[in-house]
């Protein structure tokens, strides 16, 4: 999409004509798409969801759903809720760490009333978020991005060379060529798009590169349909599909990822308005999107959804479109509510041999991880700041890798301990605030 004139479309309350909102709205949606549903399947595959199964195309269609309904919180509102600018809402990468160890840990009725009650926090961050954000300077949100990513880069290969004995992938076929060729594909394919085209084309290069990859599984017999053949095509929401089930150490776990979604939803609303309006983000504004940013993941979590945060690739299309309209962004949430509506989409989606999806989330969790990196280039490299970088990682990574250094924990502590991200965003922030700065 090529870009237009910035001054006339940099209020958030014009809209363009319609032909043109349509085709800004669907490449918000490309955009976001498979990044917004891959953390369902993780999180259902450690939960032990079978793969293709009722379940777990239940959670996939309800990260579509509560995309779409999130969204309309942010750009429609409702009272003080929503910050009425055009952030795209969608399941967010920060929280798979920590829910993946919950759900196959305690399961997912804990995991995801965790995600409620978190969520209920959340909202109520919006009240004082502007009063607490030099809490979260960029050397605390950029090392918790950065621990994400590199947490969830080892998921991608092994997702990539099969899934192990996962699901439908046998142990000995781990790492064969076959899947291997599958998974390359869809990194090269995606990086052939997202470098020799532009606009929608560029902006939907991953999703393009999984597609391509599902297409050479179909060739190689590596996809089964049967799930799509056995879905409806209108679903009916579930409260609370897998019950709810409170467990103190999780909900800690869940919340504090919370904060720091929060917090990125902050830089996320102030980069939209610099990048769309030139100007920077209202207090009004930052507290709205932080209680939509709540009330879509408490709302969520009833039905089976996890947690939402605005997405920071959308805010790129605003600035690389100049078109800060929030309607645009409403008819892409109206298009993702209209994706979690259907079960043959939910299906399709999860009909996606396991290589197909490790080599777009390689790509996806190697992105969060450069995220986090040049978050932390903003970050002066005095001693105090790389002793803080320092051991928050050596701390959170080490853990995760070695998870029996703590195995003397209670079950729930230990699963945060070694979720890499919880230990990492802790020490930070506790760092940053009792080590003294220096000139």
């Amino acid at each position: 999409m090529s870009k237009v004139n910035p001054s006339v479309y940099s209020d958030a309350n014009v809209t363009p004509p319609m032909g043109q909102a349509l085709a800004l709205g669907l490449q918000h949606v490309l955009a976001m798409f498979a990044s917004n549903v891959t953390p369902s399947i993780i999180v259902a595959g450690a939960a032990g969801l079978a793969f293709g199964g009722e379940q777990q195309v239940y959670l996939i269609q309800m990260a579509m759903l509560f995309a779409g309904i999130a969204t309309l919180f942010q750009t429609v509102g409702i009272g003080p809720v929503g910050s009425r600018l055009p952030i795209m809402q969608g399941t967010s990468f920060a929280f798979v760490g920590v829910l993946a160890g919950i759900a196959a840990t305690q399961g997912l009725g804990v995991a995801l009333t965790s995600c409620i009650i978190a969520g209920v926090i959340h909202f109520s961050l919006g009240a004082v978020i502007v009063r607490i954000r030099s809490w979260f300077p960029p050397l605390v949100t950029g090392l918790v991005i950065l621990a994400i990513g590199l947490y969830l880069i080892p998921v991608g290969i092994k997702y990539a060379a099969g899934g192990a004995a996962d699901f439908q992938m046998s142990a000995d076929s781990f790492g064969s060529l076959q899947h291997w060729s599958v998974a390359l594909t869809v990194i090269i394919v995606a990086l052939v798009v997202k470098f020799k085209t532009s606009g929608t084309l560029s902006n939907a290069a991953i999703l393009i590169g999984l597609i391509a990859g599902y297409a050479l599984a179909y060739f190689m017999g590596m996809v089964n349909f049967g799930s799509v053949a056995k879905a409806s095509w209108i679903t009916g929401l579930q409260v609370m599909p897998f019950g709810f089930e409170f467990n103190l150490g999780a909900v800690i776990g869940v919340t504090l990822v919370s904060i720091v979604s929060a917090v990125e939803t902050v830089g996320d609303a102030s980069a939209t308005t610099k990048a769309g309006a030139n100007r920077e983000a209202t207090d009004e504004e930052i507290s709205g999107a932080t209680y939509a940013d709540g009330l879509g993941t408490a709302v969520a979590g009833v039905f089976g959804g996890l947690p939402n945060t605005s997405f920071s690739q959308n805010v790129g299309i605003v600035g690389m479109t100049g078109v800060m309209s929030r309607h645009v962004v409403t008819i892409a949430g109206v298009l993702m509510l209209l994706c979690g509506l259907l079960p043959k989409v939910g299906a399709t989606i999860a009909s996606m041999p396991f290589p197909v999806l490790g080599g777009g989330v390689i790509v996806m969790f190697g992105m969060v991880a450069s995220a986090g990196l040049n978050v932390l280039s903003e970050v002066k490299m005095n001693r105090r700041n790389m002793i803080i970088i320092a051991i928050s990682l050596a701390v959170g990574l080490g853990l995760n890798l070695v998870p029996n250094a703590v195995q003397h924990l209670p079950g729930i502590w230990k699963t945060l301990a070694t979720s890499a991200v919880a230990p990492t965003a802790f020490l930070a922030i506790l760092l940053n605030q009792i080590l003294p700065e220096e000139d």
